[in-house]
């Protein structure tokens, strides 16, 4: 898949958003073809070269961005060129879905095996430990704490995990 098409699905934005922030967004939105060196990105985006920076070394780590370094034989300086390696992100998507699945699926279990209580002056929740240690009233306000009901919660993770148990092929009864 090429750079433009790949660019152009809103989840792949919202994924290298999430990666880069916005001062790195167009340094990642932007990939030019070939190599090309931190300072030449900052001067064609005009973005301060730290952010650039930044955002080569977020996308490197996240296997998007490889480099090589030159060093001049005069001056002893690196350079560094980089090349974009977009054709990860479907399977670095594929991964962040697993680790989302894997983290919802616990979540899930906790909220199944626990106790909660409200205040429903503050909106602080409490495992039923914490609230029989405060004597049922909010440690803030002296509320009383109202046993929560967290069934639509559990309920909404289902859902969740349905969905992504279809979007990753994954049988959960297996």
């Amino acid at each position: 898949m090429a750079f433009e098409d790949l660019l152009e699905d809103p989840v792949i934005q919202k994924y290298l958003h999430e990666l880069v922030g916005p001062k790195g967004m167009p340094v990642a939105a932007a990939p030019p073809d070939g190599e090309v060196t931190d300072e030449e990105l900052a001067e064609e985006l005009d973005l301060e070269l730290n952010d650039v920076r930044r955002a080569l070394f977020i996308l490197y780590e996240n296997d998007l961005a490889s480099y090589r370094r030159l060093r001049d034989e005069d001056s002893g300086w690196l350079t560094y060129l980089w090349t974009f390696e977009y054709d990860n992100i479907p399977e670095n998507l594929e991964e962040e879905m697993y680790r989302l699945y894997d983290a919802l699926e616990d979540r899930q279990e906790y909220e199944r095996n626990h106790e909660f209580y409200l205040c429903e002056i503050c909106s602080i929740r409490f495992e039923f430990g914490e609230a029989m240690d405060f004597g049922f009233e909010c440690p803030e306000c002296g509320s009383p704490l109202e046993s929560m009901d967290n069934d639509r919660l559990v309920n909404a993770m289902d859902d969740r995990l349905d969905a992504l148990e279809d979007e990753l092929n994954i049988d959960a009864d297996a």
